[in-house]
């Protein structure tokens, strides 16, 4: 059975999510058959890179664009001819995906320059897409260079990592670069509510809620577990995601939130031993507790930042934080915030880990 990050992946520019501006421009250079030799896709895991890539090698390849003008200024592939099929299904010998992560070294690339050289067996262009470039070697970056500065006209280059700062000035500078951004909270929920719908799934909203909050971004990251949970064949609910997790969703952090703010001590300490019996990550709560207070603080502090918050949270959680930071006391909180610092560090190689929590929580609200 085929993973839904796969099933649903994306298969024409349409459907790509969140890159809208990375998009316009690659239907206009099909549009024109203005193809860069080498490109660099850099940005956060699961955000389209490798599949932009994919939609690049068919659109260069795609035989229907080549007959038909008409279907050419769609600036799409035609998703039915040989190569568009070929490379849909991983078999096109044509398009050479190379992880750099597992094959870094110069002795690789010597080989990839190799195949560089041969004409494609039966596509107009050859397409070497090489994700986690960054984790090449200096020789290896070196050997890549050279053939990067007199590609033939046949191969197409296109690079894809998530840590752009550690590829080298003189690699990037020879590619077209696009940034692919993180996608907005809300753009994960939509796209997993049409899985859910096509794939006849229950997911209760605040369920999917946790999803979506726990991919950090990452569409794929937010298929998978959408996979494992929905894999126990049941109406998945919220307890389930949590359970599966190890991690609680947004009321649960923002009513310990609520108890803090409102210098309830008793309140805070009954309710986090609770949260505590319940099995869950008191590491990851206090992590979770930590980054709710500071979006708190600073949308106390700066209101603008509200648009901002917007693309992170829905809008019922946003509503909540807007009246916890009304609630905060700059100084009082601010050392409040410290101190759970302090206590994630203590927390994370700690045998005890409620301890350094309630320690932070009783030294803050004992006054």
């Amino acid at each position: 059975m085929l993973a839904i990050y796969r099933k649903y992946r994306p298969k024409t520019f349409e459907d790509l999510l969140g890159q809208e501006h990375i998009v316009e421009i690659l239907r206009n250079a099909a549009r024109q058959d203005k193809f860069a030799h080498a490109y660099l896709f850099y940005g956060s895991r699961g955000s389209g890179k490798t599949t932009t890539a994919r939609l690049i090698a068919k659109l260069i390849n795609c035989e229907t664009r080549q007959t038909d003008k008409k279907f050419k200024e769609t600036g799409e592939p035609c998703n039915k001819c040989r190569p568009c099929t070929e490379i849909d299904a991983g078999h096109a010998l044509d398009v050479i995906e190379v992880d750099a992560a597992s094959n870094r070294g110069i002795d690789e690339i010597r080989n990839l320059q190799e195949g560089v050289r041969l004409s494609p067996t039966s596509y107009k262009s050859k397409v070497f897409i090489i994700d986690e470039v960054h984790m090449l070697t200096r020789e290896a970056f070196n050997a890549l260079l050279k053939t990067l500065e007199e590609p033939p006209a046949h191969v197409i280059f296109i690079l894809a990592t998530t840590e752009y700062e550690k590829v080298p000035a003189t690699i990037s500078s020879r590619t077209q670069r696009f940034h692919f951004r993180k996608l907005a909270l809300n753009e994960i929920i939509k796209k997993l509510s049409l899985i859910i719908k096509a794939e006849k799934l229950k997911v209760a909203d605040d369920a999917l809620e946790l999803i979506a909050a726990l991919a950090e971004g990452s569409l794929r990251d937010a298929e998978s577990l959408l996979d494992q949970i929905t894999s126990l064949d049941q109406s998945v609910e919220l307890k389930d995601v949590e359970r599966i997790a190890g991690k609680i969703g947004y009321k649960k952090t923002a009513q310990l939130a609520e108890y803090l703010l409102k210098s309830s001590l008793e309140d805070s300490l009954s309710y986090l031993n609770e949260i505590d019996q319940g099995g869950y990550n008191l590491v990851q709560l206090n992590k979770d507790l930590i980054h709710y207070l500071r979006r708190a603080l600073t949308l106390k502090m700066s209101p603008k930042i509200e648009e901002l918050y917007q693309k992170e949270l829905t809008k019922d959680e946003l509503a909540h934080l807007k009246n916890h930071a009304q609630l905060l006391q700059e100084q009082k909180h601010i050392a409040l915030l410290k101190s759970l610092i302090r206590a994630y560090s203590e927390m994370r190689y700690s045998p005890f880990a409620i301890v350094p929590l309630e320690v932070a929580i009783i030294e803050n609200l004992k006054h």
